[in-house]
């Protein structure tokens, strides 16, 4: 595959490319450039004069475009979906599932942009202001560069491309270099809907490279990047050197809290959809699972229950819900978490082994709170660290020392417990009696702390990727 670049499909400018492999099988699934600065600039440059003309396209035919793409993307979904698994190693059933969520978070973002109102501002609202109106409305940052990880490619390319198009900014996508093939595809389809040449672009080559080179251009306006702490903070030095804009949704080591009166079954349940979707690789899956000492061996003995009942198989099985991890590398590093963990004091309960890129559901019981995975070391993969606790309190204070804060969860019957804990915590988003890996695209999405700044949904992302502007009419009245 190629780039897109000014509305073209483009190799990088010394002819290198990267291979795209699948994880499952080490097969060669295909190649794409591997961009250089040389590039990058070329990028740049083209999306910020076709961002003067895609301002020019009223914000009604602009969602038309899209609505567009969106029977493009239709016209496609298994291909993409195919793609998707192909490429990423997780089950053809999640593949299909992040494909359709394309419709639902395009159209929830054209509907919010047909009523993206301004405000005035009357006059007589404070002294001497009786003669003037103030009129208070939104512009577009510019070029605006949508860096997006591997774990939900798809799912992000909607968070951050269809409100930076939708509000007449530029978009150019940096994707991961593991699973760079479907959001290719998704930009080539968005050009072919419609959309001013070079207002949507995608790159591909490595963070080092490329993503370096894109998040230092003094012509991008705004770095949305969804990915690791490190990469974050990295990203936001280069921004800081322009003010560029920056918003990062980051790390998580989400806390899944199960009080004394909890539900078990539900919350073992819970624990299924919320670590081990995606094999774990899910920013806000739960991470530390906080037991009530009285609960913790009925909970362990469900948790591997439900754990051993998974479907597993390769990627491509259809009837699959567990796959791998996206790469064999990222495999040895869970592997080696996971060793740590043992070697701090946790037993390893189910699991543990480790196959290529395949990882499996692993339980870890007995782990003391002063192990680094009770604290700040994130496990992006499908093992639970089961942390007993004795009080209410012990339980948020283990749960507030991380320095993450992306979301958190709580498990109880007692629902004025439930919301003053949840007043507790220090992270964006808790879940009262469910796991804490719950998105909605409607919602603002993002985290305290190393978790990132700035939040993403349809209420907030228009917030983040544009100017705000007051005409001041004075002396009008």
């Amino acid at each position: 595959m190629k780039m897109l670049i000014n509305g073209k499909a483009m190799d990088a400018a010394d002819g290198a490319v990267l291979k795209v492999t699948n994880p499952a099988t080490g097969a060669i699934i295909d190649t794409v450039p591997k961009a250089g600065p040389a590039d990058v600039e070329k990028a740049v440059q083209a999306a910020k004069a076709a961002q003067q003309e895609w301002v020019k396209v009223p914000i009604y035919q602009r969602v038309e475009i899209l609505m567009k793409f969106l029977t493009l993307v239709e016209r496609d979904k298994e291909d993409l979906a195919q793609t998707l698994s192909q490429e990423t190693g997780k089950p053809i059933f999640e593949a299909r599932c992040e494909i359709a969520n394309i419709p639902i978070a395009f159209r929830a973002f054209c509907e919010k942009a047909k009523h993206y109102y301004g405000e005035t501002i009357p006059g007589g609202m404070e002294p001497g202001q009786d003669k003037h109106l103030l009129i208070v409305k939104k512009e577009p940052l510019g070029v605006v560069a949508a860096v997006i990880p591997f774990n939900f490619p798809c799912d992000l390319f909607d968070q951050k491309v269809a409100p930076a198009l939708l509000m007449g900014n530029a978009c150019i996508v940096k994707p991961s270099s593991d699973n760079p093939l479907t959001l290719v595809k998704l930009s080539f389809l968005l050009n072919e809907a419609g959309a001013t040449p070079g207002a949507i672009e995608i790159i591909t080559g490595p963070g080092s490279s490329a993503g370096n080179a894109l998040t230092s251009d003094p012509d991008v306006n705004l770095v949305t990047l969804t990915g690791s702490t490190e990469v974050g903070i990295d990203t936001a030095i280069n921004c800081a050197k322009n003010l560029t804009h920056v918003a990062l949704e980051l790390g998580g080591n989400d806390a899944f809290i199960v009080l004394e009166d909890a539900d078990v079954d539900l919350a073992a349940e819970e624990l299924i959809w919320g670590r081990m979707y995606n094999t774990g690789q899910v920013c806000c899956a739960s991470k530390r699972f906080l037991v009530h000492r009285s609960r913790v061996e009925e909970f362990t003995r469900k948790a591997i229950e439900k754990i051993n009942a998974i479907p597993k198989g390769m990627p491509s099985d259809e009837n699959a819900r567990f796959g791998c991890l996206i790469s064999e590398k990222a495999a040895i590093g869970v592997e080696q978490q996971v060793k740590l963990t043992v070697e701090q004091g946790g037993k390893i309960l189910l699991g543990g082994k480790r196959n290529g890129a395949f990882y499996e559901p692993t339980v870890i019981g007995d782990v003391p709170e002063t192990a680094d995975v009770a604290k700040d070391m994130e496990i992006f993969g499908p093992v639970v660290p089961i942390i007993p606790f004795d009080t209410e309190e012990d339980a948020i204070r283990i749960a507030n020392a991380s320095k993450f804060g992306l979301c958190g969860c709580v498990f109880t019957r007692d629902m004025k417990t439930a919301a003053r804990i949840s007043g507790e915590l220090e992270c964006g988003g808790v879940v009262i009696n469910g796991a804490s890996f719950f998105r909605s695209f409607e919602m603002p999405f993002g985290g305290y702390k190393f978790s990132g700044i700035g939040t993403e949904g349809v209420m907030s992302t228009f917030d983040e990727m544009t100017h705000t502007k007051t005409v001041v009419l004075k002396n009008i009245l």
